[in-house]
């Protein structure tokens, strides 16, 4: 098998470190295939970034409080919430195992779910705790459709049998595991009966079952009939060819191409590792469709944050406090905070995230990062080499070599196109 090492290491992680590509350089496309997507042994690196201990929520022993009770609630989950974004994207940087928790972001954005309306730091770390343990979709499908954060998010505590609300139903057809056009609209209604009677029990951050607000008749779902529960819903929804596919296709979206559809040739091989995602991308990988979209696909504002940071060895937990918050604030403004998508639809992709005003944002961005390193004298073919960019075009070479101060370089090469698309 032979491939571009450099590629399946930018796609599959946040971005490879000059000493990683060497190595995987060194063994070559197959072996680093397999090491990438079957790791062997525990996660060094991730081990000095274990999960956050954030206590109870601060609501959940006082749901009536006063108001400045209230006053004081809000401000320990905005803190709480700010410590849960800082933990995560230095988990994400010092993690040896980069393909699996570039995974964990691709369902984040999957299962998009937002701490704006959620507002509980710990419903949105118990929903990251799931994505991050289930072994395979099937499981992740079935903890997530009763998943407080999610519930809550798409507002399935307001599904009684008197008041149906359709939104987790729908977007669990739509979004989540079919795709739309492999469903009917009374598909959805009695797929929203299904899910009836959840309440949010914030205390063991968890959703229990109320028998009187659950509807327990007898619904029809794409042609199946009997008295479904969230659990067998989600059994049928698995079953359905079209799952397996959306999922594939989900795949090839953030990690291949955002603008050209899936070849069906490697949509199969994929769907034949269904349901296991590693093995789904392994597929994707050893497949020379993959090998095709070379230098198609712009990296998400937190794939450029936490690659950077990579490179540059800059680790976020050793950031001063208020540059990091500004760096936070940063991705914000770029419109990819973490554990805060902006809809349930998850982010965007492709051009998307190439606007003026993105790259302006960029450039300070940048600039924060070098400020952390006390660079040595730094020509643009070293600064390709932290970077770990192929090589730069005429044009970024032109610019970078009338630069004199190495804090600005690494800037440049930051922001250049040729590290902003793999």
């Amino acid at each position: 098998m032979t491939g571009d090492v450099a590629l399946l290491l930018r796609r599959a992680g946040f971005g490879p470190t000059a000493a990683e590509l060497a190595a995987a350089t060194k063994i070559g496309y197959a072996a680093t295939l397999m090491t990438v997507t079957a790791p062997a042994g525990p996660d060094i690196g991730a081990t000095s970034a274990p999960l956050p201990q954030l206590g109870p929520d601060a609501y959940a022993a006082n749901p009536n409080p006063s108001t400045e009770q209230r006053a004081a609630a809000d401000k320990a989950r905005e803190e709480q919430a700010e410590q849960l974004t800082r933990w995560w994207l230095d988990r994400m940087t010092v993690a040896d195992h980069q393909a699996l928790e570039k995974l964990i972001f691709f369902w984040h954005g999957h299962w998009a779910t937002s701490i704006r309306k959620v507002k509980s730091p710990q419903l949105m770390l118990a929903q990251h705790r799931t994505l991050r343990s289930a072994p395979n979709f099937a499981d992740m499908a079935r903890r997530m459709v009763v998943d407080p954060a999610l519930v809550h998010w798409l507002d399935g505590q307001f599904n009684t049998r008197k008041a149906p609300n359709e939104n987790l139903a729908r977007e669990l057809c739509e979004l989540f595991m079919l795709g739309h056009g492999h469903y009917t609209e009374t598909d959805v209604k009695e797929a929203g009966r299904a899910l009836t009677g959840w309440r949010l029990d914030l205390k063991a951050e968890r959703v229990v079952l109320d028998p009187s607000a659950r509807d327990t008749g007898s619904k029809t779902v794409l042609g199946a009939q009997a008295e479904f529960t969230a659990r067998s819903l989600v059994d049928l929804l698995l079953r359905q060819p079209a799952c397996a596919e959306f999922i594939a296709g989900r795949l090839w979206f953030r990690y291949a191409s955002s603008t050209e559809p899936i070849p069906p040739a490697t949509r199969d091989r994929m769907v034949a590792a269904f349901p296991a995602p590693m093995a789904m991308l392994r597929a994707l990988f050893a497949d020379d469709a993959f090998q095709a979209t070379a230098g198609t696909l712009v990296k998400q504002p937190i794939e450029w944050m936490v690659g950077a940071m990579r490179q540059l060895g800059v680790r976020p937990a050793n950031i001063p406090r208020d540059t990091l918050t500004q760096l936070c604030d940063g991705l914000g403004g770029l419109g990819q905070r973490p554990f805060a998508p902006p809809s349930v639809g998850g982010w965007p992709a492709g051009a998307a995230w190439l606007t003026s005003a993105a790259a302006r944002l960029k450039l300070s961005l940048a600039g924060k990062l070098a400020s952390q390193l006390e660079p040595g004298r730094l020509t643009p073919e070293n600064v390709a080499a932290i970077l770990c960019v192929d090589r730069w075009t005429n044009r970024t070479y032109a610019v970078l070599r009338k630069v004199d101060n190495p804090r600005m370089l690494l800037t440049l090469g930051l922001v250049s196109p040729e590290y902003t698309v793999t």
